[in-house]
């Protein structure tokens, strides 16, 4: 599972606004969660069915990603 990891929400400036960590409440409820080390580089994993970018600058990478997964498919 990817989404923006915590480091850059706060990097970012929302962390503040946001009221809970989404990384470390995916981590307790058993997800499976990776990102980068270096925060605001694109990144995607695809795990069968499910593929997913860690942040904005992944939507690329991400698309590209789902593309081949449905072309695969045909």
């Amino acid at each position: 599972m990817r989404k923006v990891a915590w480091c850059e929400e706060v990097l970012a400036g929302v962390a503040k606004k946001v009221p809970y960590n989404a990384e470390e409440l995916a981590k307790q409820r058993g997800a499976h969660y990776e990102r980068k080390f270096i925060p605001f580089v694109p990144n995607v994993v695809r795990d069968h069915n499910l593929i997913t970018g860690q942040n904005p600058f992944s939507a690329r990478v991400t698309a590209i990603a789902i593309i081949d997964a449905l072309n695969k498919k045909q």
